[in-house]
């Protein structure tokens, strides 16, 4: 085998698909990553749960494939000199790398005995921009679940309807809704889990551009297709919350607040919450007025935030930090914050009926008195 590429875009072909080279396993040549050169450069890693395919353009002359040892291959690239990489591995599996003066000698191993990944060709694909996928998956993927007795809920569910695609994250004490609604009909209805491991290596690799990628569904597996990157992982198997008969639905009291004040509001009261000094924030919701304030072993703080609304005097205990996860991901200026009574969960809901998103959060029992 040999090939040539430029080493910045093998440099970036590396650092995406080692994401998913397994650092330690049984299984040894998992831990390399596979090298096929035909007619371009394809670098795949494999932790037999995930796999990521990068795509490099390259100048071929000799096909092959081989298994590459990720870390040393990696350290190499990256420090060579700018500029044109070639790479040459022979019939022993001896592999030389030479850029500029620099030059190189390791040994490689055959690619034969890399597991096969994942085939997933079923159905056509989901195309979505590729920040529209961003959005669906940092605006839910911080409320999965990290309890493994609960298998389902370690990933974001995902349904796909003729007109959204909705990504539903819970956890037990809070859930996370956002859905994007495309310009032309999916023509599909599905639903899915995807490990939250999984979707925080797409979260990476996608961009902030209208850019299109793609997701095609498989008997047990999902295949992402961003640019030049293809990742496919393993689904979560189980039966998923039903959280539309959780999340409560025309709710009496119905505020408005500026989240940048409210998110303030929170941080500064949580500056005395820790996990060592785990205490809820008492929110009182009045009048134009929310009034917050806790205290722990190691002092008291108090802040108010305007509002638009009366309140009626609600008093709710909450969880600070996953108050402030869900207004850190809200995507507007304001928000209308949805209450039924001081045993109820709040549900964050958008002000401008253009967005379609739901943050719920469950109250936390608080004492007379602070």
């Amino acid at each position: 085998m040999r090939f040539t590429c430029e080493k910045n875009m093998l440099v970036q072909g590396l650092n995406i698909a080692s994401r998913t080279v397994s650092p330690k396993s049984s299984l040894t040549v998992i831990e390399g990553i596979l090298c096929q050169a035909g007619t371009g450069l394809s670098l795949t890693g494999y932790n037999m749960e995930t796999a990521i395919t990068y795509l490099i353009e390259a100048e071929v002359s000799d096909p092959g494939a081989c298994i590459l040892p990720a870390r040393l291959f990696g350290d190499i690239v990256r420090r060579l000199p700018e500029g044109p990489v070639t790479v040459v591995v022979d019939e022993n599996f001896k592999v030389s790398i030479r850029a500029g003066f620099a030059s190189f000698t390791i040994s490689a191993e055959s690619a034969d005995d890399y597991p096969d990944l994942p085939d997933v060709n079923t159905g056509h694909p989901i195309r979505i921009p590729q920040n529209a996928l961003k959005e669906l998956i940092s605006g839910t993927i911080f409320a999965v679940s990290e309890n493994q007795a609960r298998p389902i809920h370690t990933g974001v569910k995902f349904e796909v309807s003729n007109d959204s695609v909705s990504a539903i994250a819970v956890d037990g004490f809070r859930l996370a809704r956002r859905t994007y609604h495309p310009e032309t009909p999916t023509e599909r209805e599905m639903s899915f889990v995807v490990p939250a491991a999984s979707l925080k290596e797409v979260e990476k690799i996608l961009t902030d551009t209208d850019d299109m990628a793609s997701f095609t569904l498989g008997p047990k597996h999902i295949l992402y297709q961003i640019g030049s990157a293809t990742l496919v992982c393993r689904l979560l198997e189980g039966e998923f919350l039903d959280w539309r008969r959780v999340v409560p639905s025309n709710c009496p009291v119905k505020l408005v607040v500026n989240v940048g004040d409210l998110a303030s509001s929170v941080e500064r009261v949580g500056l005395i919450v820790s996990e060592k000094y785990k205490s809820p924030v008492r929110c009182v919701f009045s009048d134009q007025v929310l009034l917050m304030r806790t205290s722990t072993t190691i002092g008291a703080a108090e802040d108010r935030c305007a509002i638009a609304g009366d309140g009626k005097e609600l008093e709710i205990g909450f969880n600070v930090r996953y108050l402030a996860d869900a207004l850190r991901v809200v995507p507007s200026e304001e928000v209308t914050l949805e209450l039924t009574n001081s045993l109820s969960p709040i549900v964050l809901t958008p002000v401008d009926q253009k967005q379609d998103f739901a943050y719920m959060i469950l109250p936390v029992r608080i004492k007379n008195g602070v």
